[in-house]
């Protein structure tokens, strides 16, 4: 009898046992949760500036409601939109497994949500934790159409670095005094680059060194010897962006939501699309501090916004500084709800201290931070490479009659292109639909996997006769499970920019830059295969070269694109048809019910 209840207290043992093991290989994937947000898109009137305007918002929220998730969540979001435009939104950095139909990119992906309309975009956190962000991915709607996108590690998990007391998004972005849609149709009439913003903001705001603003300036409070976790989003359009915090150090800890080896800067660089999460430790005196967001303008001659936008990191309690309540500013709302994106205190207190910011072309400055990203420890790099392809990236002119309709440089048209390529859009079904349909006729699958002419790309004096590209929608075929690279050429045609290019569905590594044109057989040596940096937008420099590498795991079409919205407009874009694999998981999902109806 005593052998019978004992062996059966070991089989209850053993069993517990067994429960508590699979509940433990179970654990993340069940405490995952499903989100549901509504998205309304309404036109709303906000002031900056000394001047009142409506603005395309969400939720009347700008910056836009911040989305705080766990790894492995769902979402579902309902974007309605309310404004009088067409719109799309783009989760920037989220790999969209299989699901291109959540992308968001127009006439890419879907066809507009028409103003009347909805569309729930799906999907799921999938392996990534981090900052991303969120924004209208048609013609210029997110110069007010974006916020943060915050996925934590699944529950449970810590961050590979000690916990911050505070975390807080600092979203940066340009403000026009006008409609930034009809700055932009201003352009695309005239054939003219577009007129540049009238001022930078962090967290909506240009800060205390721009008229009628000081009241309404950003305030990030903190307590003496804690430790905050800045998420720095460059939401700017056009203009890539310094960062810096007077009187403090910060130690970067992850880019676009991958971690990174940590390492101490006075400053950050960031292009549009790009994020960056630093950590800054209260230790100076209990006081102001200016958080300041200055242009990193490359291109020589060329103009761009030169105003100086602050945001206040602030001591609680410090002498002769209001007294915030609990959590003001420091952006604590509950996770997996829309939160706002700004604290506003008001100004009074002792004048804070600026920071010191590069000049505006400081290229060296640039590239050393740059150069200092790295991922946390060694990583497998993909090879051997399969598909290879080596993309110039840079401005291009139009030939036109002298006439209101030709007032770029010398009686031109702007453009921009990729291997002489200026992209064109289709306007009655998107790539996606099309490739996933068979629909003839919207693209087609001869984008040059080299430049078509071979020449002194980064010269500053390109024959005229390579200035003009050619209008096209051209995609590049990749095989499901190829090791794809590529080579990202600056030219000087017109003028050298540092161009941050953004790959849609995909995070790769970065295996070198460079200055001048790229040669395999001296510039190969210079790969980085031990732990290069992994990104999801990166910064060709100036006149320089990239080189990135992933593997094509992700099926669908994935947009390639300069994240300078003038040079998207422009042209500066292509896009990869990666071919479904023989397995089942490795094809494209059908096409949801609610999927934007295109108007033919």
């Amino acid at each position: 009898m005593a052998a019978t209840m004992a062996r059966s207290g070991l089989v209850k043992l053993c069993c517990a046992s067994a429960l508590l093991l699979l509940g433990c290989f179970l654990l993340p994937g069940a405490l995952a949760e499903e989100r549901f947000y509504e998205f309304v898109v309404k036109e709303t009137l906000v002031k900056r500036l000394c001047k009142s305007q409506k603005i395309v918002t969400v939720n009347g929220q700008f910056p836009g409601p911040t989305i705080e998730v766990y790894s492995g969540d769902t979402l579902a979001i309902k974007a309605v939109n309310l404004a009088p435009y067409n719109v799309t939104l783009h989760w920037h950095g989220l790999r969209q497994l299989r699901n291109g139909w959540a992308d968001g990119p127009e006439f890419v992906t879907q066809c507009p949500i028409r103003p009347g309309g909805s569309y729930t975009y799906r999907f799921t956190t999938q392996g990534q934790e981090g900052t991303l962000w969120w924004h209208a991915h048609s013609s210029w709607l997110r110069a007010t159409v974006h916020g943060a996108l915050i996925i934590h590690p699944r529950r449970g998990l810590p961050y590979p670095f000690p916990k911050p007391q505070m975390e807080a998004p600092v979203i940066l972005a340009e403000w026009w005094m006008r409609n930034p849609i009809a700055v932009l149709r201003q352009s695309m009439i005239t054939g003219a680059p577009p007129n540049v913003s009238d001022a930078l903001l962090i967290n909506g705001q240009p800060g205390d060194l721009l008229p009628c603003s000081s009241q309404e300036t950003s305030i990030i409070p903190v307590v003496a010897g804690e430790t905050s976790l800045l998420r720095i989003i460059n939401a700017a359009m056009n203009t890539e962006l310094f960062v810096s915090l007077a009187g403090h150090r910060m130690t970067v800890v992850a880019a676009d939501a991958m971690y990174t080896k940590p390492f101490e800067t006075d400053v950050v660089l960031l292009g549009p699309g790009q994020t960056t999460d630093v950590l800054v430790t209260a230790h100076a005196a209990p006081g102001r501090y200016y958080l300041a967001a200055r242009a990193y303008a490359s291109a020589q001659g060329v103009p761009f916004d030169n105003t100086t936008a602050t945001a206040i990191f602030q001591y609680k309690n410090a002498p002769g500084c209001p007294t915030a309540s609990a959590g003001a500013g420091a952006f604590s709302g509950p996770v997996g709800r829309s939160t706002r994106s700004s604290g506003h205190l008001g100004r009074a207190g002792p004048q804070p201290m600026l920071p010191f910011l590069p000049a505006f072309n400081d290229t060296n400055t640039a590239t050393a931070f740059s150069n200092s990203l790295r991922s946390p420890a060694p990583v497998k790099v993909p090879g051997p490479v399969t598909q290879e392809v080596f993309t110039t990236v840079g401005f291009g002119l139009f030939n036109c009659r002298p006439g209101p309709f030709c007032q770029g440089p010398n009686n031109t048209r702007f453009g921009a292109s990729m291997n002489n390529v200026s992209f064109q859009l289709p306007n009655t079904v998107s790539l996606l639909q099309a490739h996933y349909h068979h629909i003839p006729g919207v693209f087609t699958e001869d984008f040059p996997a080299f430049p078509p002419v071979f020449f002194d790309f980064t010269s500053q004096n390109v024959p005229r006769a390579l200035w003009q590209p050619v209008k096209g929608t051209k995609l590049y075929r990749v095989e499901y499970g190829a090791v794809v690279q590529m080579v990202f050429q600056d030219t000087g045609i017109f003028a050298a920019e540092e161009h941050p290019m953004h790959i849609h569905g995909y995070h790769f590594f970065v295996l070198a830059t460079g200055f001048g044109n790229y040669d395999p057989r001296r510039d190969e040596a210079k790969f980085n295969l031990v732990d290069p940096p992994s990104r999801n937008t990166i910064g060709v420099p100036v006149g320089g070269w990239a080189v990135v590498r992933f593997v094509a795991d992700n099926p669908g079409v994935w947009l390639v694109h300069c994240h300078i919205d003038a040079h998207l407009t422009g042209g500066l874009a292509m896009a990869l048809l990666v071919e479904d694999g023989e397995a089942e998981l490795e094809a494209t999902i059908a096409p949801p019910l609610d999927l934007p109806i295109c108007v033919l």
